[in-house]
């Protein structure tokens, strides 16, 4: 197994628990509070309202999520930020990712794109290897639909702790 391969399997092993821990398990879909509908551990591709799951679904949903946000971090950020990045780090930037996806333009801020085109302030920072000003960003990501949402505010301070934990 490479070192990133590794490192990957290390940061998903600790964002699972912050993730089952702020996105709250639901075996049933409901309308998040944008009104995106979400079912198990916030996972939202494809779900309707109305829709079922059963535990062993929503712990896949989520694998593949985190595995996802892992992909796009691999993608995104240089080999050589990520295997200077502590396990920890990394598993903030996944758990956000997780929670915030790619994005896209003209349509959603997220990690990479933001609505305006641009790439992240915090994609930027962990291009350039500045892995601390990454991790403060997170705390600038407490908005969805417009408003501050006290519970993205504790997830990103929870992320943020998680960021800086071995810097």
């Amino acid at each position: 197994m490479s070192v990133k391969a590794r490192l990957m399997a290390a940061a998903i092993t600790l964002a699972t628990p912050t993730v089952l821990y702020f996105e709250g398990r639901s075996l049933f879909a409901y309308l998040d509070p944008v009104g995106i509908p979400t079912i198990c551990d916030g996972w939202t591709q494809g779900v309707q309202l109305g829709d079922v799951a059963t535990a062993t679904q929503c712990d896949a949903h989520t694998r593949e999520g985190l595995e996802q946000a892992a992909a796009i971090l691999l993608r995104w950020v240089p080999g050589e930020v990520l295997a200077g990045m502590s396990a920890r780090s990394s598993a903030a930037f996944l758990s956000f990712i997780y929670n915030v996806g790619p994005g896209k333009p003209g349509v959603k801020d997220g990690f990479v794109w933001l609505k305006n085109g641009r790439h992240s302030t915090l994609l930027l920072h962990l291009q350039a290897g500045r892995v601390a000003q990454a991790c403060s960003q997170l705390s600038a990501w407490t908005r969805a639909g417009g408003k501050v949402l006290r519970g993205l505010e504790r997830r990103r301070a929870a992320e943020r702790e998680l960021c800086e934990a071995e810097l």
